[in-house]
């Protein structure tokens, strides 16, 4: 035993001296280090900081309140990371997803890079400033100050400032798969050929050697199918140079009659790198999805997918997010990814920048085609640096998102004359010089993009404007995108399909998609007459039912993508929601529309589809109406409409809807739709009344001067259509909607302060001196809503209904004496002088009716004309 004993203790001995005498076991890793940064919004010599944890931007409040612009400038964020003695051997590089926009970083006060672009990710090797056994300072300067020579420009989208993705430290062994080749993958996937016969998969690895001698290192580089089986594998030993970065090239044997990705059928091969010592231990391993499939686009007959020619049909997106800005946790990032896939869209345009590349892994899974651009947008700027910034944002984006399946498109511009084609300032010489620059632009990212990406397809997006054509810009991409509003800045619905159809004929080899089109939409504004410009949901539906119809009509259309999947921020706007763009077919917390349920009843054939479009009209108030027009959706041929369990209609759906006018009842209302085996159910509380007598229902409001309901969500109250007065209801006596033309309608289109009402104050009465409603007898609480419309301009070439000339006038004064019958509650109301500008205001009274007389609003002019928005009248006893 002693001496079994004694052998066992020279045993460990010998393992203890030769575990000294080895290296330890040094192994890639990549951590998270998102939580507990220190932030101060404007130079670092402040004492003012807060903690805060990425992703983070400091925009998410200003940029939606109610004073104009928001913080764009400089913010620091500060780390103390530990580096231990053992890590001393690996190169350390610390990786941001996402900064925007302009980012400097130091290391124990030694600045180690800089970075411009706000939407790529980018990396720097941190190595020879750590100091090890030690916390080490890390500080990162951010600016998101406007900057001539850094796209994007000028945008209708907010550019929060921030760091705004996530943030790795990476420690790699002295020899690793590249991450200094613009923050990519450090290898590229390529395909051979493709076809439903065979498909061949080469690779092309990058390999950094950080050590200053030669060493020779083993490559295992396989292939495998969806359910981990092994198809190829290479083995590859190579000597590597001192302290180089070398290419290895590797091409598989074909795969035989392989699984096609498509959206139908989204197919994913596996491929798997390792880089070994001559020990066989690993340094360092990436996973990469890929998949066999080819794409083209046909003047003619539109987009092809594997040979088979397929409709585009989806949506835009852009990034942010209520309450977020554009630093939205992940998981919510990928939620949207799966609502696009359900709405059955089979393609996602990323505007206008790259977006977090784990989301187009997720478009890898579930089968989504993904158009990535570059946010050069609307204008250019002709310098040097400028061009510089714009071909190192594209290497990024092309070596970065090279490797995803679903990417079939590289974009590089978006609306690239639309500053231009508003340009009333530049002389003629200058303007042709700006042409020249972005067509001097493009030429070199179209090359660019064809070198770094083929078997991709180039794109880029004009707006409604010849210039495209006439500067020949639009011939420069394979695929050309109109973003076109028919129906909402310009013309008629019915006019995209003459456009489009014009030019085909035009410029029969160029191959188009409708890259962006839609109406803005409020929830909470609906009509049975929908008008352009009246954000009701009703024309949304409207525009894209028909938008959707002609494009399908056309052959020779790749497709089309909506703009927008949901609203998004876009601070100076001034929609029914200020700040915000409300073309979403979902709102900006990601509610959907009744749009968002119309397309899935037309794109996902998956499984049955109905959906009872109802679900802004709970609290619906009809006064003298006997019916109110509701749409069905739904992918089935036809079904039985009940309402409160008793049919009413057999309808037959066409382009995914049918319309029906329902007979509601007073108080709750059942509607029932059966589809063979489905059905969709919904209840609505529906206030229905031929008289003002306060007998089922407290209060009544009135949207005056419009013709759609608008619902107040905290109130919870339907503020109904405005109508000229009638014996026995309501309505004005006198006056005019203010500032309404015939094609457009909104009013003053313009963010109201202190209020969320927004809708209700933009539209108005003006030179209304008199209000009547026929109420009974009793004692009421009257509210008036008043905002003064005229305002001093502003430019806003987003919203193209802005340059209305009776906005443009000088603010002039309007006062008026304000009545509830015979009792001034206003004297000399001047709200120019005693408000700020586009402020919301409410007046409230109590009032006693001790007669037949009604309630009569009298608005007396001193001066000006008086305009008023709205009423409300609450019945107190």
């Amino acid at each position: 035993m002693k001496e079994v004993h004694h052998s066992f203790k020279i045993g460990i001995a010998v393992f203890i001296l030769m575990w000294s005498i080895l290296p330890l076991k040094i192994e890639a890793q990549a951590v998270t280090i998102n939580s507990g940064w220190q932030f101060a919004l404007g130079e670092k010599s402040t004492d003012s900081w807060e903690t805060v944890n990425l992703p983070h931007t400091w925009n998410k409040e200003d940029a939606f309140d109610d004073e104009k612009g928001y913080y764009r400038g400089v913010g620091w964020y500060k780390k103390q990371i530990f580096f231990s003695k053992e890590k001393d051997g690996l190169i350390h590089y610390l990786h941001f997803k996402g900064v925007n926009q302009e980012t400097d970083v130091y290391v124990n006060g030694h600045h180690v890079g800089n970075h411009k672009g706000g939407y790529t990710a980018f990396n720097f090797n941190i190595s020879e400033w750590i100091n090890y056994d030690v916390y080490n300072l890390i500080e990162v300067k951010v600016d998101n100050s406007h900057n001539a020579n850094i796209p994007p420009l000028d945008a209708d989208f907010t550019f929060y400032g921030g760091i705004y993705r996530d943030v790795q430290l990476i420690s790699k062994p002295k020899q690793h798969i590249s991450l200094s080749d613009f923050a990519s993958y450090g290898f590229y996937v390529d395909y051979y050929t493709v076809s439903e016969e065979k498909a061949g998969v080469q690779v092309k690895i990058l390999i950094d050697n950080f050590e200053n001698k030669s060493v020779k290192r083993l490559l295992k580089v396989a292939v495998l199918d969806a359910e981990n089986k092994e198809l190829f594998n290479k083995k590859l030993n190579f000597k590597s140079n001192p302290e180089a970065s070398e290419a290895v090239n590797i091409k598989f044997s074909e795969i035989y009659n392989p699984k096609l990705w498509s959206p139908e059928s989204p197919y994913l091969y596996k491929l798997h790198i390792q880089l070994l010592n001559q020990r066989g231990e690993i340094l360092d391993e990436r996973w990469q999805n890929i998949a066999c499939r080819w794409a083209s686009v046909d003047p003619d007959k539109g987009f092809f997918l594997n040979g088979k020619p397929i409709k585009l049909i989806g949506v835009n997106r852009h990034q942010d997010y209520e309450g977020y800005g554009n630093a939205v946790p992940i998981e919510l990032q990928k939620e949207d990814i799966r609502l696009i896939k359900e709405m059955g869209a089979n393609i996602l345009r990323n505007a206008h920048y790259p977006q977090s590349r784990e989301l187009y892994d997720l478009c890898d899974e579930l089968g989504i085609l993904v158009w990535t651009e570059i946010p050069i947008v609307n204008k250019v700027t002709n310098t040097p640096a400028f061009f510089e910034v714009c071909h190192t944002m594209q290497k990024e984006h092309i070596k970065q998102y090279y490797n995803y399946p679903s990417v079939v498109m590289f974009g590089y511009m978006n609306e690239i004359y639309l500053r231009l084609a508003f340009d009333n300032k530049s002389t003629v010489a200058e303007k042709e010089n700006q042409k020249k620059t972005a067509l001097d632009l493009a030429k070199q990212l179209e090359q660019l993009t064809r070198e770094l990406a083929p078997n991709h397809i180039t794109v880029m997006a004009g707006h409604l404007n010849e210039l495209y054509n006439e500067t020949g810009i639009s011939d420069l991409p394979m695929l050309f995108g109109w973003n076109l509003y028919f129906g909402w800045y310009d013309k008629d619905i019915p006019d995209l399909g003459i456009f489009l159809d014009e030019q085909h004929q035009r410029y029969p080899n160029r191959s188009l998609l409708l890259s962006e089109y839609g109406p803005g939409a409020d929830a909470r504004i609906f009509t049975p007459n929908p008008k352009k410009f009246d954000f009701s949901a009703e024309y949304q539906a409207k525009l894209h039912q028909s938008y959707y119809q002609q494009i399908m009509d056309r052959p020779y259309m790749a497709g089309m993508t909506a703009w927008n999947f949901a609203d998004f921020g876009s601070e100076f706007r001034g929609d029914a929601i200020p700040h915000v763009n409300q073309k979403g077919l979902l709102q900006y917390d990601r509610i959907p529309k009744e749009i968002y349920y119309w397309y899935k009843s037309v794109l996902n054939q998956n499984k049955p589809v109905i959906h009872i479009a109802t679900n802004y009209l709970d609290n619906l108030s009809l006064f003298n109406k006997k019916e109110y027009p509701v749409q069905i959706y739904s992918n089935q041929n036809t079904a039985e409409i009940f309402l409160n369990d008793e049919k009413i209609q057999d309808v037959s759906f066409k382009n995914g809807v049918a319309f029906l006018n329902v007979p509601f009842q007073n108080g709750l209302n059942k509607i029932k739709v059966i589809s063979n085996k489905i059905s969709e159910e919904k209840t609505i509380h529906v206030l229905k009344t031929d008289a003002l007598d306060f007998e089922s229902f407290s209060r009544f409001g009135i949207n005056i001067g419009s013709h759609f309901y608008f619902k107040d969500n905290t109130r919870q109250v339907v503020f109904i259509p405005d109508q000229s007065y009638k014996t026995g209801a309501f309505g004005y006596i006198n006056g005019a909607a203010f500032n309404l033309s015939k094609d457009k309608y909104q009013g003053i289109p313009y963010s109201i302060k202190n209020t969320d009402l927004d809708p209700l104050f933009q539209t108005m009465l003006e030179s209304c001196t008199h209000y009547k409603l026929d109420i009974p007898k009793g004692q009421y609480m009257v509210t008036l809503f008043f905002v003064e419309p005229q305002i001093k301009p502003q430019e806003n070439i987003f919203n193209l209904n802005a340059s209305d000339e009776s906005l443009e006038k000088s603010k002039e004064q309007r006062i008026f004496s304000i009545y509830l019958n015979d009792i001034c509650i206003a004297e000399r109301f001047n709200m120019a002088e005693q408000y700020p500008e586009k402020y919301g205001i409410e007046k409230s009274s109590v009032i006693n009716i001790r007669s037949d007389e009604g309630l009569n609003v009298s608005l007396k002019p001193i001066k000006g004309k008086p305009v008023i928005s709205g009423v409300l009248v609450e019945k107190l006893n």
